[in-house]
């Protein structure tokens, strides 16, 4: 089994927040693949399904980005499983906008939610890095991050999206650079 976060906040006002775009991902990626119901369980929002021959979790912590590491450490004790079975989509500020990018371990540039499971469990988790582009000036990372996406931005944002799910096969096998090339040609046509 394998464990997938997305990153946000809870509520009605957060969802189209650029923070909010690994929640928009496991939306989209739980009606493509069809997805079990929606179940309230570690302090969280889950989906069960598979995705190919991969049966995979989804998990939307219902605890606020800066307290996520707590839902995820819930869900990864119960199963029982190691950190290489988890992965996090979330939104980063350090790329281009819709740009795609995986990554093992590393840092937390910043992000509380990345901050929080770091603190629970370690930084060797895989992560989904979905570029948000940065707003200029460290002044306005905050409402920036904490925004809507823009009318303009819709038709790429649902690019993306379609774009990660359709792919998201290559991610549960563990092809990272297939996932991302993959979904890079589907961003240019």
């Amino acid at each position: 089994m394998q464990i997938w976060t997305g990153l946000g906040n809870p509520g009605p006002k957060y969802a189209l927040h650029r923070h909010n775009v690994g929640f928009m991902v496991l939306d989209v990626i739980a009606d493509m693949y069809d997805f079990g119901p929606i179940q309230k369980r570690f302090s969280g929002w889950v989906q069960e399904g598979r995705i190919g021959t991969h049966k995979v979790l989804l998990l939307k912590p219902a605890t606020y980005m800066n307290e996520s590491g707590r839902s995820v450490s819930e869900a990864i004790r119960f199963y029982k499983l190691d950190l290489d079975a988890l992965t996090v989509f979330h939104d980063e500020l350090d790329l281009a906008p819709f740009k795609v990018k995986v990554k093992q371990g590393g840092g937390t540039a910043g992000h509380n939610g990345l901050r929080s499971i770091d603190k629970h469990l370690g930084p060797d988790f895989r992560r989904v890095r979905i570029g948000i582009g940065h707003p200029g000036h460290k002044d306005r990372v905050s409402g920036y991050v904490l925004g809507n996406y823009a009318k303009s931005e819709q038709d790429d944002l649902a690019s993306m999206l379609g774009a990660i799910s359709a792919e998201a096969e290559w991610l549960a096998k563990g092809d990272d650079p297939r996932f991302m090339s993959d979904i890079a040609l589907r961003m240019q046509e």
